[in-house]
């Protein structure tokens, strides 16, 4: 197994590895660079939905999608990324998932550790998927803004979000009972990984407005954790398998042509509530030159 650092601060690619059979020792290697680069992606790699899930749930509990229509049938921990329709016509999946900046599932209060998309089908032109590092444009934050951030608290809410992209027509509306699954919930604006101890700016679509701080704040954070410098686009191939880790990058789903299939499987796996470690931050911040 080889991993190959692909962008400027993070992003990887996994070669020669089969994730239907790995043992403890190379799966230690590939927590080891998830942790490393915040996003990994496997290449050529053939998985049924059951292997999919089994290789997901080694990095812990799965959290199941709040629009189960959704979910692959028999299988509801697997989200369908999909253009596919069934015969009536309905979306089997959701076809313009996450087309702005997001960390999965920051609406809960327990939000996702990482998610792992495999492709099963992919478009001959568009349909790439960017990723920027939010730990790395957390260390640059100027001074001023790093101060706000530090008081900051977002809320964030999954029905306002679908509300939003439900009026383009391409998804259903939600019912009372799906709204009302996942109340808004506050979280830092910085929060600190659990694992490697870094700051990230912990932001994204899904924030409806924030606390303690001008509301401007967002709008700016937006176009801070976009420049290229920080950003990474992957182009898929068939079968690839992208491991990110929602802690640390958000991403950024772009288009493709109505008229060509894209089917992607994806799998959450849990994380923690999000906290701001300030003696961390402060040891870190007294020793930067």
């Amino acid at each position: 197994m080889k991993v190959r650092r692909l962008g400027q601060t993070f992003f990887a690619e996994v070669i020669d590895v089969d994730l239907a059979h790995l043992d403890d020792r190379a799966f230690a290697e590939i927590k080891k660079a998830h942790l490393e680069h915040g996003v990994v992606v496997f290449r050529d790699q053939e998985l049924t939905p059951e292997q999919h899930i089994a290789f997901s749930a080694r990095f812990g509990p799965l959290q199941v999608h709040p629009m189960m229509q959704f979910n692959l049938e028999g299988a509801p921990q697997i989200l369908m990324v999909s253009s596919d329709r069934h015969p009536d016509g309905r979306p089997k999946g959701i076809a313009d998932a996450g087309r702005y900046w997001h960390t999965d599932m920051s609406y809960m209060p327990e939000p996702a550790l990482g998610s792992l998309l495999y492709a099963r089908a992919i478009p001959d032109e568009g349909g790439d998927t960017m990723f920027c590092d939010m730990t790395a444009a957390c260390r640059d934050l100027p001074r001023e803004k790093r101060e706000q951030l530090l008081n900051a608290r977002a809320v964030h809410h999954f029905a306002s979000r679908w509300a939003r992209e439900s009026k383009g027509g391409m998804r259903p509306q939600q019912t009372k009972e799906e709204q009302d699954r996942n109340p808004p919930v506050e979280h830092p604006m910085i929060r600190t990984h659990p694992d490697t101890g870094e700051p990230a700016i912990y932001a994204g679509g899904f924030v409806v407005s924030i606390k303690n701080a001008p509301e401007e704040l967002l709008s700016w954070v937006n176009e801070w954790v976009a420049q290229p410098k920080y950003v990474y686009r992957h182009k898929w191939r068939l079968h690839d398998l992208v491991f990110w880790d929602n802690r640390r990058v958000m991403h950024h789903a772009t288009p493709y042509p109505e008229t060509q299939r894209r089917h992607m499987h994806r799998t959450t796996v849990k994380g923690n509530a999000p906290y701001l470690d300030r003696q961390y931050l402060a040891r870190e911040l007294s020793s930067t030159p």
